[in-house]
């Protein structure tokens, strides 16, 4: 079972799903703004986090594991679904697949397409898998030593999350990262061919896209509209593929309009 984190006791449930090389808590100040009248689910997504890890990637396994953390903690009551990036794919199959279980859906700097050609995730991976762990001195070391792959300092205090010390001495990551290192062109796709012809979800959609960002794009607006025929696009300006960090007033403010529509 995934691991999940609950914050607040009333109201409509919301559930954030993270991206690639995340955690369900880089969502924590988001969960806290709500929790006064929301019950907020933070999830682990498969290999990552405190879950459990996999032997191979998919999007479809994801979905079904999130789908079944979310019944785990509120039965069959429906959800407010958020994700970003990987976790938005996720989510978006999730609708599609279990519609049932989505009340409302906002998808954060993703689209519903498979993408060509390298990204800088491939550096990052470069970068730490080419940490030597059981020889780190500590965190300062490793940021360092990451900088050459990695040059913004709050990509790599993010990557870095996910370093943890072993009984031993060294250090060991707590995510996958063989398994998603391995699967980012995996990551990077979308499985069309697992979704039935003509399946849309037709509750509402907020579509958030960071106006520096390629990851939204005008061409891309035919597949998620048909997919999701209610969706409304917000571009955040000032912002890349993390808005919600890089713009975290807009991003509530926009998540808290969007939650208490009709």
């Amino acid at each position: 079972m995934l691991h999940t984190t609950s914050l607040g006791e009333a109201g409509p449930r919301v559930a954030f799903c993270h991206g690639l090389f995340g955690q369900g808590k880089n969502f924590t100040q988001m969960a806290k703004e709500l929790a006064s009248d929301h019950r907020v689910t933070l999830i682990d997504l498969p290999d990552h986090g405190r879950s459990p890890w996999s032997t191979s990637f998919s999007y479809v396994g994801m979905a079904d594991q999130v789908a079944e953390a979310l019944a785990s903690v509120g039965g069959d009551e429906r959800w407010a679904l958020v994700g970003h990036s990987m976790g938005a794919k996720t989510a978006m199959l999730l609708a599609l697949r279990r519609p049932e279980l989505v009340d409302r859906l906002t998808v954060v700097d993703m689209s519903p397409v498979a993408y060509r050609g390298r990204t800088v995730f491939e550096d990052y991976v470069a970068g730490m898998r080419s940490l030597p762990l059981d020889r780190l001195s500590g965190r300062a070391e490793a940021d360092e030593l990451l900088a050459p792959y990695v040059p913004e300092a709050t990509i790599r205090a993010f990557l870095l999350q996910n370093l943890r010390r072993d009984d031993d001495g060294g250090f060991r990551w707590q995510m996958n990262l063989q398994l998603l290192g391995d699967s980012l062109a995996d990551l990077a796709g979308w499985p069309a061919d697992e979704i039935e012809p003509g399946r849309t979800y037709d509750g509402p959609v907020l579509w958030l896209a960071g106006a520096e960002s390629r990851y939204v794009r005008p061409e891309f607006g035919d597949a998620m509209r048909g997919y999701f025929p209610r969706t409304r696009l917000i571009t955040v300006k000032g912002a890349g593929h993390w808005l919600h960090s890089e713009q975290p007033a807009i991003f509530t403010a926009a998540m808290r309009q969007f939650l208490s529509a009709g």
